[in-house]
């Protein structure tokens, strides 16, 4: 048995669960709305938003401004995400893991390009213990030598060695590179060890982190928490995070993402994967918001989204083989976007695909699609934004990055509203656009066959 002293208030509580009926501990939350709307607030200086679902559990989000786009040194951002959850000045990592089984939570930290998202998943009657847990975290995290060197630094050699290994994700990187250069074209994961191992050190890690957990650069938001309840505890527990950004800090761009364009080609044994991408929409939250690019996006398609049929989508039938697999995605930031197709597949083929791909978009452009076509686009991209909107890891991070970047809260039910009034012309002139300005393409693989943008008609 734990002695009194060695565990906290939240831990105290679920041993002493162990002796009674879980019926009468607790229930079900109040009936929700039904509206996927996040209410959203400001507690000393903390951005923070929710929304109460039905249920006994609760998803909080801290949601930083700290992901590739902003990190001042290679791997800063992956540094940072491995301490998460670690030492502070009154928890051990291995306080913090015991209490989080006692209350059968679970802990996890990521990141994206823009955003690092440390994310606590627990019942319901322990969002005060959680609350208090995030603020801790960011006020005062220990960032230790020895667990850089023994465990921080192994995991980021790690994620390192699957990133060379993946084509695809070579090819997305390098298409985001060339799209955005710096800032959002910087890579998720790190490239090469030369630069981590040459900038990255605790030292690093831990000026960063000042600058990420500062109160203008994060957010906390809550899925199945009350608003009330929520404001709260983020007042009571976020005192002694900072105010104000460092003084001392370099500062980090702001300047809004510029696109460019280019050609990337990289050898690679391990497979072959094509990326045609072009300027696309910003986040909802953003200035550069264009619902017709998720319309678009939706009618290029290439993967059915209904078992034994090709689906509607206009690149499903372009694969040149069952072996070849197509893929076009709307990526969205908080202040651009990017539109890209992903292929896959033996050299030959997705030769030949890239060449149907570009075809398909001279084609909507050219107008020769029909209004059904259209129609299922249009209900596919709706379905799609209020499926993701919907799922819970999502909401937080586009709401806490909304929150951050662009001041308030990204609603589904608003980009859904977008969606439907998109129309035929609209789509059609984006298309047309993309065609008209620089394209981003990579070609990670076969180099003797995989084509040459070039030869595609495409502008780089």
């Amino acid at each position: 048995m734990f002695p009194r002293t060695s565990v906290c208030r939240g831990a105290q509580r679920a041993i002493r669960r162990q002796a009674q009926q879980p019926i009468q501990r607790r229930g079900l939350a109040a009936p929700a709305s039904g509206s996927f709307q996040y209410q959203s607030g400001d507690a000393k200086g903390v951005k923070f938003a929710s929304r109460d679902f039905a249920g006994p559990t609760t998803t909080l989000a801290l949601v930083s401004k700290a992901g590739t786009r902003y990190q001042l040194f290679p791997g800063l951002t992956e540094g940072l995400e491995k301490f998460a959850f670690r030492n502070t000045n009154r928890r051990s990592t291995l306080r913090i893991v015991r209490e989080s089984e006692l209350l059968g939570a679970e802990l996890n930290a990521y990141h994206t390009r823009e955003n690092l998202v440390l994310e606590a998943k627990f019942l319901r009657d322990d969002l005060p213990y959680y609350v208090e847990l995030l603020g801790e975290v960011a006020a005062s995290t220990k960032y230790i030598p020895h667990v850089y060197n023994e465990e921080v630094l192994p995991l980021i050699h790690f994620a390192h060695k699957q990133f060379l290994a993946r084509p695809t994700d070579m090819a997305i990187n390098s298409a985001h590179s060339l799209a955005f250069h710096k800032g959002l074209g910087t890579p998720t994961a790190s490239a090469s060890t030369t630069p981590y191992t040459k900038y990255l050190s605790t030292d690093s890690i831990e000026a960063f982190s000042k600058f990420a957990y500062a109160k203008p650069n994060f957010a906390i938001v809550a899925n199945g928490a009350e608003h009330g309840e929520l404001s709260k505890w983020v007042n009571q527990f976020f005192d002694e995070v900072p105010a104000a950004l460092p003084a001392d800090f370099p500062p980090v761009s702001e300047a809004q993402s510029k696109y460019y364009g280019g050609e990337e080609r990289i050898a690679h044994d391990g497979g072959n994967a094509f990326v045609i991408g072009f300027a696309g929409s910003s986040t909802f939250t953003g200035k550069f918001y264009k619902p017709e690019i998720a319309v678009l996006a939706s009618l290029l398609g290439g993967e059915s989204s209904i078992k034994w049929s090709p689906g509607f989508s206009l690149l499903a039938k372009a694969a040149a083989s069952p072996g070849t697999h197509v893929k076009t995605k709307s990526a969205i930031y908080s202040d651009a976007g990017l539109l890209y197709t992903t292929i896959t597949g033996s050299a030959l083929n997705v030769r030949e695909t890239a060449t149907e791909v570009v075809k398909i978009i001279q084609n909507v452009a050219a107008g020769q699609i029909t209004k059904e076509e259209i129609q299922k686009a249009k209900a596919a991209a709706k379905f799609k934004e209020l499926e993701y909107g919907q799922d819970v890891k999502a909401g937080l991070e586009l709401t806490g990055a909304g929150l951050v970047h662009n001041t308030k809260a990204y609603q589904i039910d608003e980009v859904a509203k977008a969606v439907d009034g998109v129309t035929e012309e609209a789509v059609k002139a984006a298309a047309k656009l993309l065609l008209e300005s620089k394209a981003s393409v990579s070609a990670v693989g076969d180099l003797f066959m995989l084509p040459y943008a070039e030869e595609l008609g495409l502008k780089v």
